[in-house]
This record gives structure tokens, sequence and C-alpha cells, in this order.
């Protein structure tokens, strides 16, 4: 069987993962696990199942060593449970990593280790930008974060349907639907309007 794993770090309204579900069908995927976590999550739920279900001589293709894992320590565990699953691991167009003798390539494991090396590099070089540039900001009196919402924010479906959540015809969550919008945010709409 082949398998194929793709990650994004935020949900599917922020990021496309259609790009690398398309890549990894036209590389042979024949089941793709879709995965919205960051890379350097210590739990990555559809990562753990694919890893979980695959069988001795089962290939997993995936995009970029990135998509497996931010942290050098997690991609050198995830090796290893395909080196002893006797897996083959495919980063597309890049290295593959054949385990299926339930042995590792000294080359090819360098490689995959230095990779992750530098996945974790970038993530760590993202964060400094961000941490500097909201530094920076706050330095210039700039307010860091989201702006704060008054009741002028409110969407005028929320108050069209708010009444009837009042009087107890509907509950949140089908309130949260009607409008779009998110449980957590109606929370934050209802607490605005009874301050």
């Amino acid at each position: 069987m082949v398998y194929g794993y793709a990650r994004c770090s935020t949900d599917e309204q922020k990021q496309d993962i259609m790009r690398q579900t398309r890549e990894l069908k036209a590389a042979g995927a024949e089941q793709i696990f879709l995965e919205y976590e960051h890379g350097d999550s210590a739990v990555k739920e559809q990562l753990s199942s694919l890893l979980e279900i695959a069988k001795s001589g089962d290939t997993i293709l995936t995009l970029e060593v990135s998509r497996l894992a931010r942290s050098t320590k997690q991609l050198c565990e995830i090796i290893e449970t395909v080196k002893n699953k006797h897996l083959r691991l495919s980063i597309v167009g890049s290295i593959c990593v054949d385990c299926i003798n339930g042995e590792i390539d000294p080359m090819t494991n360098a490689f995959i280790q230095i990779s992750g090396v530098f996945a974790e590099l970038e993530l760590r070089i993202i964060r400094e930008r961000v941490r500097s540039g909201m530094a920076n900001a706050k330095a210039k009196g700039r307010r860091i974060g989201r702006p704060h919402t008054t009741i002028n924010d409110i969407p005028s479906s929320f108050f069209r349907h708010y009444p009837s959540y009042k009087a107890g015809k509907m509950n949140l969550s089908e309130l949260a639907r009607i409008c779009c919008l998110s449980r957590t945010t109606v929370y934050k709409y209802i607490s605005i309007i009874n301050r």
C-alpha cells in the first residue's frame, strides 16, 4: 500500500492543503492522511495513525521533511519506526529511506537527519523573526495582538438571531452555526453584549 501524508500548521480555512494532496496523488499515493497541526507539535494524531496502520513493505510519501516534523528528535523517532516496521519513506523528488529489509543506509540516514536539522532551523528562524518584529512594533507604540472587539464589531446577523437564543428557542451551537461563527466567538459576543 502507498500512503500519503500532508500537513499544514493551521486549519483548512487558513491554509490550502490541496496542493500537497494533488502532488501526493500524482506520486502514487492510494490513501492520504491530512493533518492540521504545527510541525513541532509533540502529538500528530494522523501521522501516528498512519505509522500504526502501515504494514511491512508499505510506502509512505510526503512532500518535504518539514511536513513530517520540524524537530530533529521527532524525525529520528519517525525514522526509527519506519525502520522497525520495515517501511519505505519517500520524500517526493528528494530522499527515499528504504527500510523494507529492516536496515537503513548510513548515507541516507545522515542525509534525512541533516534535512531535519534544516527544517528545525527554519522554524527557529521564523519564530525569531516574528518575535523581533513584534518587539519592534511594540517599541514603536503599536498594539500587539488581535484588535479589541467592541459591540460595533459584532455582525448584524448575530443581532438578528440573538433574541431567539436569549428566549431559549435555540442553543449556543445553533446560534453559532446560523451566524457562521465559532462557539468561542459567540461566547465573546454574548459577554460584550452583557457588559
